[in-house]
């Protein structure tokens, strides 16, 4: 079988169809863990191979590809060979120069929207900065898993999602609920604290001053803690 997906089985060794169906690995096969992928596109492209994954909730995670050993070897000691060369380290160099150029212009242009979608009053203006600031530095890194790295929805509403998970983290008591666990509830307490934050945006747009014990006010005094999702 070429390209086939399977779950991981009950048995090392093993592999399991989406039917239920258990397969046992060829005995000269060995399991090329995820984290290299240049290797693992290599090792896809060269012939037989089984893809292993595991689906977590609503996320599918890559637990390895299953080869020939022999295949595995080979295009590993080939790939070793080619990444010692002068010419591999100075691409490598080329390409991280070139994210890091992408990534910041990302940033920059997630900032701009970020900014236009809190829309505050001229009275407001530094409070929109620094709050669009706070957010963009915490759903913009690669590889952070947010709403803001994700292509699928224009940069309007990333930016809009990514305002209102960090108000829910921040400035209400999300985090500390006990939420039950009824199909639904989780999403409905989410979409109730949405609308609150929208609210607390809505003043700010309109001109008003802030109160002494404002959430906002209080959640940007505070120091920075560690990433939450969104």
């Amino acid at each position: 079988m070429t390209d086939n997906k399977f779950f991981p089985g009950p048995k090392p060794g093993t592999v399991r169809l989406s039917d239920g169906l258990v397969l046992r690995v060829p005995e000269d096969w060995v399991l090329l863990a995820p984290g290299d992928a240049a290797l693992t596109r290599r090792v896809k492209g060269a012939g037989d191979h089984w893809v292993v994954q595991e689906k977590k909730g609503r996320r599918t995670f890559s637990r390895g590809v299953w080869a020939p050993a022999a295949t595995v070897d080979r295009i590993r000691t080939d790939l070793e060979a080619e990444r010692a060369t002068d010419a591999y380290a100075k691409r490598r160099q080329a390409d991280v120069r070139r994210r890091e150029k992408a990534q910041g212009e990302y940033v920059d242009h997630f900032l701009g929207a970020v900014v236009a979608f809190l829309n505050f009053h001229s009275d407001h203006r530094l409070l929109a900065q620094q709050l669009a600031q706070v957010v963009t530095k915490h759903a913009t890194p690669v590889g952070s898993g947010t709403v803001a790295r994700t292509l699928r929805i224009p940069v309007e509403r990333r930016a809009e999602a990514a305002v209102v998970a960090w108000l829910r983290h921040h400035t209400t008591a999300y985090d500390s609920m006990i939420i039950p666990h009824v199909k639904g509830k989780r999403r409905e307490v989410r979409r109730l604290l949405a609308e609150r934050s929208r609210q607390l945006l809505s003043r700010y747009r309109q001109g008003e001053r802030p109160s002494k014990d404002c959430p906002l006010q209080r959640a940007l005094a505070k120091p920075a803690t560690g990433a939450e999702s969104t």
